[in-house]
């Protein structure tokens, strides 16, 4: 059976066993699903998950379905930082390609000019 300990609870560490051990995923929808370890359907193989009923209280594996609200669990995150997702246009540099080192006369600005040569005598 699986036990919910509190966090702060001295004797999680005394009392850890592989029942304990859950793999975490993050299902389509975006919600976070806990599949045992250690114990699957002895029939199909399917890997039992944790899941907690309308009351509260923790559900038999071997009832709970991957697919099923009582499964989904709201991921907390630790840190929220919002990153703009680079375009094509915005990358600055050719790949190398393998084994080739870049050249002397190949500069930043050279390439930062769509690979056309630029001339540095000129001054504007």
């Amino acid at each position: 059976s699986i036990q919910c300990r509190a966090p702060w609870s001295q004797d999680i560490y005394e009392l850890f066993t592989p029942e304990c051990k859950f793999k975490e995923s993050v299902y389509e929808n975006y919600y976070v699903i806990y599949s045992s370890m250690l114990y699957r359907q002895q029939e199909s193989g399917r890997a039992w998950f944790l899941g907690l009923n309308k009351e509260g209280q923790v559900m038999k594996g071997n009832r709970v379905k991957k697919t099923k609200p009582a499964a989904h669990f709201l991921p907390k995150p630790l840190e929220v930082a919002m990153y703009r997702e680079p375009s094509l246009h915005d990358v600055g540099e050719t790949v190398p390609k393998a084994g080739v080192t870049p050249s002397k006369s190949t500069s930043a600005s050279a390439i930062m000019n769509g690979g056309k040569p630029v001339n540095k005598s000129k001054t504007t």
